[in-house]
């Protein structure tokens, strides 16, 4: 009964929303929890009798299992997705979901470094080693550009436009964006492309991709987590840190300057502006700073 309108999502997804195939994966997922529910309940319906009620008894279900507020909204998010399908393909008249709601998550504010903390991590790096030249080009190329670490390690040399000042991603679903790139970050790719890797033996197909091992071969997601975990401890910070840390920075310290929303939106590659707006939700002491300095009340 629902294997027709299973196929015919998957390629709604595919072409229509041009998703990767992991993101497809998850959302057909999501899909078949619904219907293994149905059957595990004898629950013999089509898409187009789905309602609210039968969609409540399935959450109310997932919450018996135990499972996290945040494992639920991802799965309700899925079926979302699977009755817009439905009612732009004419499949229901109306959309079962509407009213459906999900359990409320607290989302957890990202870890950040301050300006001064980043500046310490690239200051430890060892420039008199061919890694070293390579791993300041990285990290102020992932911190000029808010990169997330598969965007890095793809990163292209075609892709470099130092001239221009900008470098071309592909992000998630393929999609492709031009983010402006700072002065400092090419003049270290520049250095690390003119001193690092011409003398670099590279390996078959990987000639266009512009970070290198010593193998030759583009660097992998783990290499740049371990360089970037290794070069914290050097500069003595004790926070937890990741390749999506200088990201995470990135993006506040663009909106604590003041930038643009829609403008830090198109830079991190995000679909929605809700992902983007969590960086408005600043750090308490920043805030209370800023009132401090600025409003008149904490001047009397």
């Amino acid at each position: 009964m629902w294997d027709s309108h299973k196929k015919g999502y998957k390629a709604w997804l595919q072409l229509e929303k041009s998703l990767s195939d992991h993101s497809v994966s998850a959302y057909l997922s999501d899909l078949e929890k619904l219907t293994q529910y149905f059957q595990s309940a004898e629950l013999k319906i089509s898409p187009r009798e789905v309602r609210l009620k039968h969609l409540q008894k399935f959450t109310a279900f997932l919450n018996d299992l135990g499972m996290s507020a945040t494992s639920q909204a991802r799965i309700i998010s899925g079926i979302r997705s699977f009755f817009d399908y439905c009612v732009a393909e004419n499949i229901v008249e109306n959309d079962p979901t509407l009213l459906l709601e999900a359990p409320k998550t607290r989302r957890k504010l990202p870890d950040t470094l301050s300006v001064d903390e980043v500046e310490q991590i690239i200051s430890t790096i060892d420039l008199s080693t061919p890694e070293g030249t390579r791993n300041k080009a990285i990290l102020e190329t992932m911190y000029s550009c808010g990169l997330r670490v598969s965007e890095l390690v793809n990163l292209k040399i075609s892709q470099f436009y130092p001239d221009l000042g900008f470098i071309r991603v592909t992000g998630k679903g393929d999609k492709e964006r031009l983010i402006p790139i700072g002065n400092t970050a090419v003049k270290h790719v520049k250095i690390y492309l003119k001193t690092v890797r011409p003398h670099i033996d590279i390996a078959g197909g990987q000639e266009d991709f512009l970070f290198l091992n010593r193998r030759g071969s583009k660097l992998s997601r783990v290499m740049i987590f371990l360089v970037l975990k290794d070069l914290a401890k050097k500069a003595g910070i004790s926070k937890v840190i990741s390749p999506h840390t200088l990201r995470h920075s990135f993006a506040t310290h663009l909106v604590e300057g003041g930038a643009d929303l829609r403008a830090v939106q198109e830079m991190l590659g995000h679909e929605s502006i809700t992902t983007t707006e969590i960086y408005t939700h600043l750090d308490r002491d920043y805030l209370r700073a800023t009132l401090q300095q600025f409003h008149p009340a904490y001047k009397k």
